[in-house]
């Protein structure tokens, strides 16, 4: 399958609107939902700003392919804002264009999306840690356990002396605290929301955003056959931002966000062929399938693939 580079640049670039309409419907809701919090401080304002956390996330994936303008520098400030609490920004550019590396997919360590564990290290691990594991390879342990995973994995690199060596990681870490410890401040003086409530949003908006990638990969000799197709309905396309045709994404990774499924439709046979079958007709029969039921193991040789299939 021909890929695009994600920093690929055409002559005459696609128009933008929409995913300038998407920004300022993005940030507009996360204002409306923080007001409603304020006049009625119950659940359903917390669930909005959940999922417009989730769908912020949705939207920083998009800003880090280049969109949507190809000044990189601001694209960065339109999602550098910590709306979403735990991830900084930079952080989460450089691990996703790394699993771009579409001959690594899956595999633990080199793949930083990966959901498996060699079979060795899983083995090894403590009971608790196995059983962990294979929770998260559930609907409702990728929404529940998943985030604190993420944030310890993310948080793990900090304990070595040697991350800290790095002036990079130091202002990394310092402008995202920063930021993070002004939004809280602003949030709870304008709203009377305690800090540990919006925390906990932005944790709950995590594992929302999490539930994508449960079964987004799987092991596979051929690299293009680890790539699923999920055909959602129209709400998770809309709060995956069209992500859900993940081969399409994977094959094009420059394609803006509202080209995918046109682009899908248009060759729709080829990109299921492409992936040797992975097809999902849709998220919400596959998370009631797998609310309680792994829909693999997390130990798996991911990485003994024969040469030849690397360059596939």
């Amino acid at each position: 399958m021909l890929r695009e580079t994600a920093t690929a640049v055409t002559s005459k670039p696609p128009p933008e609107w929409p995913t300038w309409a998407l920004i300022v419907g993005i940030y507009g809701l996360w204002l409306a939902a923080l007001a409603w919090y304020a006049a009625d401080a119950g659940l359903a304002p917390l669930l909005l700003l959940t999922v417009v956390c989730a769908w912020y996330m949705s939207l920083q994936h998009e800003l880090v392919h280049g969109h949507p303008t190809r000044f990189a520098r601001l694209n960065r400030w339109l999602g550098l804002l910590p709306m979403a609490v735990w991830y900084p920004f930079d952080i989460y550019r450089d691990s996703h264009l790394a699993h771009h590396r579409d001959e690594l997919l899956t595999f633990p360590d080199a793949d930083p999306e990966s959901n498996y564990t060699d079979p060795v290290d899983f083995d090894r691990a403590s009971a608790p840690l196995r059983a962990l594991l294979v929770a998260q390879r559930t609907a409702l342990g990728r929404f529940c356990i998943t985030p604190g995973f993420t944030i310890f994995n993310l948080v793990r690199p900090m304990l070595s002396a040697a991350y800290w060596r790095s002036g990079e990681g130091i202002w990394t870490w310092a402008q995202h605290l920063g930021l993070l410890a002004a939004l809280l401040w602003a949030v709870e003086t304008a709203t009377a929301m305690p800090v540990w409530q919006y925390l906990l949003t932005g944790y709950c908006a995590l594992g929302l955003a999490c539930m994508r990638s449960l079964y987004e990969h799987r092991p596979a000799e051929r690299p293009a056959h680890r790539i699923v197709v999920n055909e959602a309905g129209w709400f998770w396309r809309l709060l995956y931002l069209n992500n859900n045709y993940h081969a399409v994404h994977h094959a094009r990774p420059g394609l803006a966000w509202y080209a995918i499924p046109a682009a899908y439709e248009a060759e729709r046979e080829r990109f299921i062929n492409g992936t040797g079958g992975f097809l999902i007709p849709g998220y919400n029969r596959f998370f009631l399938r797998h609310l309680l039921k792994p829909v693999d193991v997390p130990g798996q040789a991911t990485r003994h693939l024969l040469p030849s299939d690397r360059s596939t």
